[in-house]
């Protein structure tokens, strides 16, 4: 993602677009930052979004950018992903071609990722300790929540311009469960919940009920725009994953 992020004072006004324009993210981990080159494309062709839906990692981008003003959209995506840069003190890039993706592959798997998450040492005890419901994966998410705190207003999130989803599935019933802040008030642990996949990470409680990475149950959620009442005409804009990473509509 170019640095190439000036606000330019005049956006599209969506007038001359068929319908409203939809965002969807979907999961895939690293894809995530191809995600923000998406949305960078569309800010520099005048385009904004008026709903974004996201899942997993895509739920994450979503509420960055949705949780700022579109002047600084921009640089609250491009910090999140370089914090979440793995640079080995190392490097054996000439020497050994491969190795320093091994060495962040380990390092990843043994530390975990500063400010996404960390190791849960309990989680190798055994049933000798009962993590419960809400500790129960390898790693903590507990970074990620004070990571978004920082960067997402969650007030411009819920004054629903635009319009965000973010989906994650229902532990109890196995459902797809769609949280929009058209119908209630989005927060932090909303976010994580979309992103919780298991065994790695542990399912996250919302009004009592556990959820975990809606990605189990939709990859790609295009669907709540389709499902939408009262449905709208719309430009989608899907980023997915085929193989290399394309701007599908």
């Amino acid at each position: 993602m170019q640095d190439n992020y000036s606000w330019q004072g005049q956006r599209s006004s969506g007038k001359d677009l068929p319908g409203q324009v939809v965002l969807v993210l979907q999961g895939g981990g690293a894809l995530g930052s191809y995600q923000a080159g998406v949305y960078q494309a569309l800010y520099e062709a005048g385009i904004e979004p008026d709903w974004i839906i996201g899942t997993s990692i895509g739920a994450i981008n979503a509420s960055l950018i949705a949780g700022n003003e579109p002047q600084d959209r921009l640089p609250r995506l491009k910090d999140f992903w370089k914090r979440m840069e793995q640079n080995p003190i190392w490097s054996f890039r000439n020497a050994f071609p491969g190795f320093n993706k091994k060495m962040s592959y380990w390092s990843t798997v043994t530390n975990g990722i500063p400010g996404f998450f960390r190791p849960n040492p309990l989680a190798h005890a055994g049933d000798s300790y009962p993590l419960g419901a809400d500790r129960a994966g390898y790693y903590s998410t507990a970074p990620l929540e004070q990571t978004l705190g920082e960067p997402v207003d969650f007030n411009l999130v819920n004054r629903c311009m635009p319009r965000l989803t973010v989906g994650a599935a229902h532990v109890r019933n196995s459902e797809k469960r769609y949280f929009d802040s058209r119908d209630c008030e989005l927060g932090v642990k909303h976010i994580i919940a979309s992103g919780a996949l298991p065994p790695a990470f542990p399912a996250i409680r919302i009004d009592g009920e556990l959820y975990w990475d809606g990605g189990i149950l939709s990859y790609t959620p295009t669907e709540a725009v389709f499902d939408d009442n009262p449905r709208k005409d719309s430009l989608i804009f899907a980023v997915q994953d085929a193989g290399h990473e394309n701007l599908h509509t």
